[in-house]
């Protein structure tokens, strides 16, 4: 990466500062080049979103080399998320440049990291909400990985699609991952799929666990780390119905 470019990356963090920027690195002709993104996430000094449309238009560029973006006030060193979504990527390299206010009271760049899909995982419990990235339905993806060594697919998901009355991300995707619908009635199992429903504005099941047997879940809501809690009580309650894998389903 060139002084030309890591100059682009420094002034486009410092502008966005305090919110974190986001780009890419796109080779073009043999040549790389910076392109400075738009942050479309809800949180843009916790988090970044690239929105999809400057994603296309940079990849109609040339080819994405590099994800870039920063951590102000905060240290260079990834965070599970950025790790997890490096892996999600299938880019190569990704570059966290971190800033914030310095002695003078001016705001500066502080450090820059360099890194790649390493095949990490988070761990299980303790993981911070990022929508998309470590939600519910992430979390039963790490957990299949880790436990059962099986890779379930990722299906994409607006912002909140658990609110909007509309989506049905479970019921919708359960058959193309390997799961039956064993009814709300089931006997339970290690690694069932617990789908319950949760102020759901259209009456579909909106959030989802994994029960770990002994009447413990192991699940992921908005706004809250990740972690285990007892089954029953109002978990139990909201239960719309059971999801068991079947592994390839004819």
């Amino acid at each position: 990466m060139n002084e030309q470019i890591k100059n682009a990356i420094a002034e486009h963090a410092l502008a966005e500062y305090p919110r974190e920027c986001c780009g890419l690195v796109v080779l073009e002709h043999g040549v790389e080049s910076y392109v400075p993104c738009g942050n479309a996430a809800a949180t843009p000094g916790e988090h970044f979103v690239i929105p999809a449309h400057e994603y296309a238009a940079a990849e109609d560029r040339g080819e994405v080399v590099a994800v870039v973006h920063s951590h102000p006030g905060a240290s260079s060193r990834p965070s599970a998320a950025d790790h997890a979504t490096c892996e999600q990527s299938g880019i190569d390299k990704w570059v966290i440049v971190s800033l914030g206010v310095q002695g003078d009271g001016c705001v500066a760049l502080d450090d820059w990291f360099e890194f790649g899909p390493s095949g990490y995982i988070a761990p299980l419990i303790g993981r911070q909400f990022v929508h998309g990235v470590h939600d519910c339905y992430d979390l039963i993806r790490s957990y299949y990985q880790l436990e059962r060594g099986v890779t379930l697919p990722d299906f994409e998901r607006p912002d909140k699609w658990w609110e909007d009355g509309v989506s049905n991300l479970y019921l919708d995707n359960f058959e193309k991952a390997g799961f039956a619908d064993v009814g709300q009635d089931a006997a339970l199992e290690v690694g069932d799929v617990l789908l319950m429903q949760i102020r759901s504005k259209n009456g579909v099941p909106n959030h989802a666990g994994v029960y770990l047997g002994d009447n413990v879940m192991l699940h992921h809501m908005y706004g809250q780390l990740s972690g285990r809690t007892v089954w029953g009580g109002m978990w139990a309650h909201s239960l719309r119905t059971v999801l068991r894998y079947k592994g390839e389903l004819a």
